[in-house]
């Protein structure tokens, strides 16, 4: 399976700044299987420690923090003597183990020789139990599902996928009609490795269905396990209002949609946990759209998205059969799920900023505002091949940007200033052609 971040990560490991590495990203994203691959294919050998698991580690920490004692347990427990810049030690669920984290800066301080990575699913919220955390003393990657590009390669169509990254919109278009059928198939497939694997492997969609409620059901799972028990029924609810929401007309988050009289600061600890679990994204409002965009953000007014298009498929009971009726996927829920779809795509580019407008009387709306290098470029989602965009058009004459987006399923085409950019394109027009 072809994952982008592979290159990051080989970046990382020839860096001359190089620290120790911390991969964030949400339960089941491909973490660990990430952090083996990269270790088979770039290192000797490697020695592999789940503070989960493997319970007699758990304490290795607490002694103290000295890298010389720590590499002599490792090697009684793995068989393999570390070796600077040939083996790679992987710490998975690092929050497990008590001052696991803090001991992150003492090798960047004392072995910086040594190459680390250290993951965990629930990384953020041990953030918030007052964890000693080595700040400035770790570099950061975020893994995520899937992404439109690496679906292809992962169902051996690496060709096709290659040509969205050229910005030959004529060639591009000529495969129209393959490029909408995989499009297609990844809004219920989504990208968790696991789906997306079994669908590469079977072109089952039952079997894609059950894996990716498996998925959901491990979820719900943490939120038991790992959540503050007077939180989690209002985790519950706002996980399971995420759908209804952007399937509103106005899709700003609304807390009294989650129930009678509900008020945010009631929510809060909820929303921030599932935030830190990396399992939903905020995006906010800004009333103007000048730089930078996160000086003008309303923090009273955002929309939420899930961390995968396949999952809140799945969360929806959309059935498969809406993959042989035209282009009525993606019109589902009012465009909801293209609007996931297109979030996913951009939010993986780290040189983005994003956010989204609503005029002063909520009567017009932008979906997203991107802020990339300095300029902030509008961009309108439309499913199917609706090129209708009047919240768009509204925001164009009153501040007159110098590029407009409008992306549906109609072929690229150019206007004054206004660009319709295929849904299949999107992310790649933004992660290549808008930055090359």
């Amino acid at each position: 399976m072809k994952r982008v971040l592979l290159e990051k990560l080989k970046q990382w490991k020839n860096s001359d700044t190089r620290q120790p590495l911390i991969l964030r990203g949400a339960r089941q994203v491909g973490k660990t299987w990430l952090m083996k691959e990269f270790a088979k294919t770039e290192y000797e050998n490697y020695i592999y420690v789940n503070f989960e698991f493997d319970n007699d580690l758990k304490t290795l920490f607490e002694t103290d923090l000295n890298p010389e004692r720590i590499l002599l347990h490792l090697k009684s427990f793995s068989g393999i003597e570390a070796q600077p810049h040939t083996t790679l030690i992987i710490f998975d669920e690092i929050q497990e183990a008590n001052r696991g984290l803090t001991s992150l800066k003492y090798f960047a301080e004392n072995a910086p020789e040594y190459h680390i990575i250290a993951a965990g699913s629930l990384l953020g919220i041990t953030l918030h139990k007052h964890v000693s955390f080595p700040v400035g003393k770790v570099d950061f990657l975020d893994l995520y599902p899937l992404n439109f590009y690496e679906f292809l390669c992962a169902i051996d169509q690496e060709r096709f996928a290659e040509l969205l990254k050229t910005g030959d919109f004529q060639m591009i278009t000529s495969f129209k009609a393959k490029y909408i059928e995989w499009l297609r198939q990844y809004y219920f497939v989504g990208g968790m490795p696991a789906a997306v694997a079994s669908f590469a492997k079977e072109k089952d969609f039952i079997k894609v269905r059950e894996i990716q409620e498996k998925i959901l059901d491990a979820y719900e799972s943490d939120f038991s396990k790992h959540a503050p028990a007077e939180i989690v029924p209002r985790i519950h609810l706002v996980w399971n209002a995420i759908l209804p929401q952007l399937a509103k007309e106005n899709r700003k988050f609304i807390y009294a949609k989650l129930q009678k009289g509900a008020r945010a600061r009631e929510f809060e600890l909820a929303m921030a946990w599932l935030l830190d679990c990396g399992l939903i994204k905020q995006v906010f409002r800004v009333a103007k759209p000048y730089l930078p965009l996160k000086a003008y953000a309303d923090f009273s007014a955002f929309k939420l998205f899930m961390v995968d298009v396949g999952l809140m498929a799945a969360m929806a009971k959309l059935d498969a059969k809406v993959l042989l009726k035209g282009s009525e996927i993606f019109e589902e829920f009012k465009g909801a799920l293209t609007e996931q779809f297109v979030f996913q795509q951009l939010s993986q580019n780290k040189q983005l900023v994003i956010a989204y407008w609503t005029s002063e009387s909520w009567k017009a709306e932008v979906d997203f505002l991107i802020q990339h290098s300095n300029e902030i470029i509008p961009v309108e989602v439309k499913a199917a091949e609706n090129l209708q965009a009047k919240s768009l058009k509204t925001f164009c004459q009153k501040y007159n940007p110098p590029t407009a987006i409008r992306t549906s399923l109609a072929d690229y085409r150019e206007e004054t200033r206004l660009r319709n950019i295929p849904l299949y394109i999107i992310g790649d027009y933004f992660n290549h052609v808008v930055s090359a």
